[in-house]
């Protein structure tokens, strides 16, 4: 039956740039805003700050598997309907993270929560469905500086709120967020990607082409151990500010934000500079920022005479080597096979998200009440090492190809 004149009909339109920012930092909010209250959360539910802290990891890892899955989902049933129903059970599952009776129920709902990364992924593939190549990475560049601002604040308001409030009030502010960024998402954002007609299987199935490229493991190391040590370092440095340095859950908040401000001006260098500079020494200079400011904080570290602010202070440089390996890792892993560029992007960062799973989990179980900043710190300069090494391998085998 045809609409009537006078019956309603939706237009669905282009979603604005802010919207696309909300969605990318409703993920990111999700992992770090309750960063600051883990030790008031592991008081709560009577357990190890350690045991307490796989609700990084966990939830980490389920971001890796939910990137997996839905790009290829969200290609065969369109973007619109799988963000909204990702945002729905996102809410779902942060009301049963606040009403947990204990610290097994929290775990699950706080699995579930990881949909919610649907949002981050879906987010950046609806600028590529709508812009061409070049505008396409302008807009991608300002959707993620945007989403670098939630790393920046999430942290410090979080531990304001459990200082305040108590742990509860942090994911309250999770669920009224998730909520006004469902409301603007489903009046807002209009279907934007051409169905592709693949079944899952076909679309799956292209997998092993990508995982047969040294290439794309190269780019998608490198990114994701540069990344490595910052996901370590959410791991360890709320215990640390709690236990070593004497911080209060605010306090923790604020300076947490540390890396976000430095990985805010790299994703700036990075979007003045790549195509000037090229992909690979973006990668490799990113990779080496991100390895001297680790180890020059282990040095201090080793000498005795560290403190919170010369801690926190040279996560400015981890951040700042994301900003500027990430951005470019992911791009160099894309264009390994340009045809399986949606593909490319959920794996990459899906190996990217997996490997931070670990990494965080590991360095919350090296940490002991006794402990000091060191085993974090050895952790993550072993971390930046290795991405170190996995981009000059990537310079070395373009060398011997083109030589």
């Amino acid at each position: 039956m045809q609409n009537s004149p006078s019956s309603p009909k939706r237009v669905l339109s282009k979603p604005h740039i802010a919207t696309l920012i909300l969605l990318a930092g409703l993920s990111a909010l999700g992992m770090n805003l309750h960063l600051a209250a883990l030790p008031s959360m592991s008081s709560h539910f009577e357990v190890d700050y350690r045991v307490m802290q796989l609700s990084v990891s966990l939830y980490l890892a389920g971001n890796a598997v939910v990137q997996i899955f839905v790009g290829p989902i969200s290609d065969q049933m369109g973007r619109r309907p799988v963000l909204l129903a990702s945002m729905a059970l996102f809410l779902v599952a942060t009301v049963g993270c606040i009403f947990a009776t204990n610290v097994e129920v929290f775990f699950f709902f706080r699995v579930a929560q990881t949909v919610v990364a649907a949002t981050m992924v879906l987010s950046r593939a609806a600028v590529r469905d709508m812009y061409d190549t070049n505008d396409a990475a302008s807009m991608i560049g300002y959707v993620t500086m945007g989403m670098a601002i939630v790393p920046m604040i999430g942290p410090a308001i979080g531990g304001f709120l459990d200082q305040w409030m108590g742990w509860t009030a942090v994911f309250w502010a999770l669920f009224l967020m998730g909520a006004l960024t469902l409301a603007i998402t489903y009046f807002d954002f209009g279907e934007t990607a051409h169905k592709s007609g693949k079944t899952l299987g076909a679309q799956f199935a292209e997998y092993p082409e990508l995982l047969c490229s040294p290439r794309f493991w190269g780019y998608s190391l490198a990114s994701g151990l540069a990344s490595g040590s910052f996901f370590a370092y959410l791991g360890g440095a709320p215990f640390l500010g709690t236990e070593i340095y004497g911080l209060s859950s605010a306090e923790i908040g604020i300076y947490l934000s540390a890396p976000a401000v430095g990985y805010f001006v790299g994703n700036f260098l990075s979007g003045r500079f790549s195509g000037r500079v090229g992909i690979n020494r973006m990668v490799l200079w990113g990779c080496i920022i991100n390895g001297v400011g680790v180890l020059v904080s282990l040095i201090i570290a080793l000498a005795g005479a560290d403190t919170f602010l010369t801690f926190f202070g040279f996560m400015c440089f981890v951040g700042l080597g994301n900003g500027m390996a990430i951005p470019n890792g992911t791009t160099g892993a894309i264009s390994v096979r340009p045809h399986l560029a949606g593909t490319a992007s959920g794996l990459s960062g899906a190996i990217m998200i997996g490997a931070g799973a670990a990494l965080s989990a590991y360095a919350g179980f090296l940490l002991k009440p006794d402990s000091t900043a060191v085993p974090l710190l050895l952790l993550m300069f072993a971390t930046a090492i290795a991405g170190l090494v996995a981009i000059l391998l990537v310079i070395l085998r373009e060398k011997q190809l083109n030589s």
